[in-house]
């Protein structure tokens, strides 16, 4: 830590070496030392797969990709929600250096036109459908020539990169389904790889280099298109790595991951953060499901969890929680939005996750920037999200000049380090609004520094409300009104004021069972908040919109509110 003047200029940690070695490198060091180790468990699957099982299937797949026409450097989607299928494709892509696009299993095929379009993906992996998506049938509405052409025969207008759309089934053992010719099946990529030998294999292996992109994923889309963020082998390995020397990790961990692959918090710190220790992952359910988690965490005795805050307050609110045995549970990441410091305090004690830690960074930094520890006091714990990851930088700076803030003071939070991504595929102009000369990725999020580095979030650059001259950040409010008893979830915003610019509007989920009034909230606040920060507009809801990874779309919610604001004026 510089301190020189009083500021906050970054906090840089760093005693381990980075891992210099490439995913597979890496991958292949593990199941070495754990050949007999259970790397993955499948719940839905009832399928189970030590390291050395894991390693040959991932082999058998490279060979299969290669064999069907695909190399280093092509860009391979994969459609589809939490499965075996989908860990073994994150690791044959990165054996054979080609970019594992993820796609969001929730788009439509608009969303799924632009994603395919954006990343110039020549190849795409996908399930039939899943409970109201039909896969299969949006592909047919979006790629017609897949009702009358051969597998590898598709040429489309629209998509002219596109050369292949394969089709897996994890119901299905046999995945041998075509539900178009135009489809590809899994047993006729496998297939393809009989002709590849393993040393072609391991060649192309070692010709890989620990900067290339492995990696694209698209930011969460909570304001207008999401972005294609490319990452490599050394952002994500690193990220996973030093995130579970944070959590105390080893080979004898096994983490329950409900939280989705496409998104970093599943890919890099929940599947490559247990590989690249020996750990195993356990997959409760295909999409979030507490009472799957429930039963995962007791019959798997999972000494670990990982969720966004609304997934942890669904499984303390179910209503069969208590039935459970959870005492194998030790440790966990609460991330991709906002964690109240009551929500925390209930899963240290109900859940029995003494050791739960706050994550916190973004999609564009690998994704972990900052992590509390378990040597943390109680208060920074719950009311920070700890220090950044080692070998990062991060400084605080004034919105408008730039200039680093003193501590205590808040300002835009930036990073620099090995983690930053290498750019927004196909979008110069966006990454240089991103990552300013210096190197510097600007996050849009506010926050404060301490003397010891620890970082404290109060809210998003473009939800800060500004009502009369008055700075108003809504994390700060949403915290408070989570201590309610009432109380499930919160969401804190603005908007319009002909007196004041802005007012604060806040979104009440209650407990199941409870009542409230708006009064009864003001009551409740006054005092303990600024007068300017208790909400003029307090509106009860039974559900909030959200993207498909628990964070609240505050944008649609502020549309809502306006619209109706406007007919009552």
């Amino acid at each position: 830590m510089n301190q020189a003047a009083g500021k906050s200029y970054f906090h840089r940690g760093g005693i381990e070496p980075l891992l210099g070695a490439t995913i597979p490198e890496h991958f292949a060091t593990i199941a070495a030392r754990f050949p007999g180790s259970e790397a993955v468990v499948c719940i839905t699957r009832q399928r189970r797969l030590t390291y050395a099982e894991l390693s040959g299937e991932v082999d058998r797949l490279a060979r299969g990709l290669l064999g069907s026409g695909f190399d280093k450097g092509d860009r391979i989607g994969v459609w589809s929600t939490n499965n075996i299928e989908w860990l073994l494709l994150q690791l044959a892509t990165a054996r054979i250096g080609a970019i594992l696009v993820n796609i969001n299993p929730a788009y439509r095929p608009r969303e799924l036109a632009y994603a395919l379009q954006r990343s110039e993906v020549q190849g795409l992996f996908t399930i039939p459908s899943f409970r109201s998506s039909n896969y299969v049938n949006m592909l047919v509405e979006l790629l017609p020539e897949l009702t009358r052409c051969a597998p590898d025969e598709l040429d489309s207008k629209e998509l002219p990169l596109l050369r292949r759309v394969v089709i897996y089934d994890p119901t299905d053992p046999d995945n041998t389904g075509r539900p178009q010719p135009g489809f590809m099946t899994w047993p006729e990529v496998l297939a393809a790889g009989k002709q590849i030998a393993a040393e072609t294999l391991d060649h192309i292996c070692a010709s890989l280099d620990r900067d290339d992109a492995i990696n694209i994923q698209y930011t969460s889309g909570t304001t207008g298109f999401p972005k294609a963020v490319v990452l490599t082998h050394h952002n994500i390995l690193n990220n996973a790595w030093f995130s579970a020397r944070a959590m105390h990790f080893s080979e004898q961990d096994r983490l329950c991951v409900p939280v989705p692959f496409y998104h970093c918090f599943g890919m890099v710190l929940a599947n490559l953060l247990c590989l690249s220790v020996g750990a195993c992952i356990v997959i409760p359910c295909e999409h979030f499901d507490p009472l799957a988690v429930l039963q995962a965490i007791e019959a798997e005795r999972c000494s670990a969890v990982h969720g966004v805050p609304t997934m942890f307050i669904a499984l303390l609110e179910h209503p069969r929680f208590d039935e459970f045995d959870l005492s194998s549970l030790r440790t966990g990441i609460m991330a991709g939005a906002p964690c109240p410091p009551a929500l925390m305090q209930r899963v240290m004690q109900d859940l029995h996750c003494p050791e739960i830690l706050i994550g916190y960074g973004e999609t564009e930094a690998s994704p972990l920037t900052h992590l509390t520890t378990r040597d943390d006091t109680l208060q920074r714990r719950t009311g920070t999200v700890g220090r950044n990851l080692p070998h990062q930088e991060v400084k605080v700076v004034d919105l408008e000049s730039g200039q680093t803030v003193a501590l205590g003071e808040i300002g835009e939070i930036c990073f620099r380090g090995h983690h930053i991504m290498q750019a927004y595929y196909g979008d110069p102009e966006a990454t240089a609004r991103a990552i300013d000369k210096h190197g510097w990725l600007h996050s849009g999020d506010l926050g404060t520094m301490d003397t010891d580095g620890y970082v404290q979030i109060t809210g998003r650059l473009k939800e800060m409300i500004i009502r009369g001259g008055e700075n108003i950040y809504p994390r700060e409010i949403e915290d408070f009104i989570f201590t309610h008893p009432k109380v499930a979830e919160v969401g804190v915003f603005g908007v319009p004021s002909e007196f004041y610019g802005e007012q604060v509007m806040a979104w009440i989920q209650l407990h199941p069972g409870e009542q409230a009034t708006d009064e009864e909230i003001r009551a409740f606040c006054k005092g303990k908040i600024a007068h300017f920060k208790i909400p003029e507009y307090i509106w009860f809801v039974d559900e909030f919109p959200m993207t498909v990874t628990g964070k609240l779309q505050k944008f649609r919610m502020r549309e809502t509110a306006i619209e109706r604001l406007q007919k009552e004026a």
